[in-house]
């Protein structure tokens, strides 16, 4: 089962956008919604979805986080016209970053801000095992840490490696020689990108994109809140973020079973329970799905 899902905070539209991207990609679907009441942003709808093959989730929450580039979605395609249709599905009501053009590294290639604020890079790319990548850019005060970000990573999760890393050369200033200017590794056999970038961008990493570890055992749950948590102020509901800023969610795989099961009266409890929590205790929350 997959260990990964990217997991995107929207204000109130993850309904919307989630539509919308099933939409775009083949192989898509929203395979559930349900609504968290009485949460510290009000009611919160969580839609799960799966867009080509992979599982994604989102959240509408409230306005307390942004999208921005630190964290976008790479779309290797087979040919321009993919790349044009999806293009054109992303940017109506968004904006280009990079616009979509011949490039040294791609004959057809664009990065895109859609209309909810989130990125994605499309591209004409060989074809790849994973249709969509999660690419990490790092910036300001982690910018030059791709490189041990990425060592950090494969320590902390089996079956992880490294492919291949291209660095910048001299003159390539403000980018400092031997950073990385793309990167891709694996962890569990699912697909990243990291690059670094010295410029003044302005943003960084936040919890709009998180990436939830799911976990068969509590013992999962306290190696991977270990490792990982590097901010005991963005301890809470199972999320932390790490020494570079990014957001992870530590994650039962039964709370999945518990929200898809539940009745709304369980389903409270259940929301109750880990709204209090840190990280998160299974047994306390086998506990208030059963009742006890």
């Amino acid at each position: 089962m997959h260990r990964f899902t990217p997991h995107l905070w929207f204000d109130t539209q993850a309904k919307e956008a989630a539509e919308l991207y099933t939409s775009l990609f083949e192989g898509s679907e929203i395979t559930s919604i349900r609504t968290l009441r009485d949460t510290p942003s009000g009611d919160a709808d969580v839609v799960s979805f799966v867009l080509s093959g992979q599982p994604f989730m989102a959240i509408s929450a409230g306005p307390l986080f942004t999208f921005n580039p630190s964290v976008s979605f790479m779309v290797p395609c087979d040919g321009p016209e993919e790349v044009d249709r999806l293009w054109t599905g992303l940017i109506d009501g968004g904006s280009a970053l990079m616009p979509l053009a011949e490039y040294p590294f791609s004959p057809r290639y664009g990065w895109v801000q859609d209309r909810y604020g989130l990125s994605w890079q499309i591209g004409q790319f060989p074809p790849a095992a994973q249709r969509i990548v999660p690419a990490l850019l790092f910036v300001g005060d982690v910018a030059g840490k791709a490189e041990e970000a990425i060592g950090l990573y494969t320590s902390v999760f089996d079956d992880a490696e490294v492919g291949r890393i291209q660095r910048y050369g001299a003159g390539a200033e403000p980018e400092r020689e031997g950073t990385v200017m793309y990167a891709d590794f694996a962890l569990e056999g699912y697909g990243f990108a990291a690059m670094d970038s010295s410029f003044d961008h302005g943003f960084a990493f936040n919890e709009a994109v998180s990436f939830m570890i799911h976990c068969d055992k509590q013992q999962e749950i306290d190696r991977y809140w270990e490792r990982l948590s590097a901010d005991p102020a963005a301890e809470q509901c199972g999320w932390l973020k790490d020494r570079f800023g990014l957001s992870w969610q530590v994650v039962p795989r039964a709370l999945d079973r518990m929200m898809a099961e539940a009745d709304d009266e369980t389903l409270g409890r259940v929301t109750r329970a880990f709204l209090g929590m840190k990280k998160f205790d299974l047994a306390q929350l086998e506990a208030a799905y059963a009742g006890a």
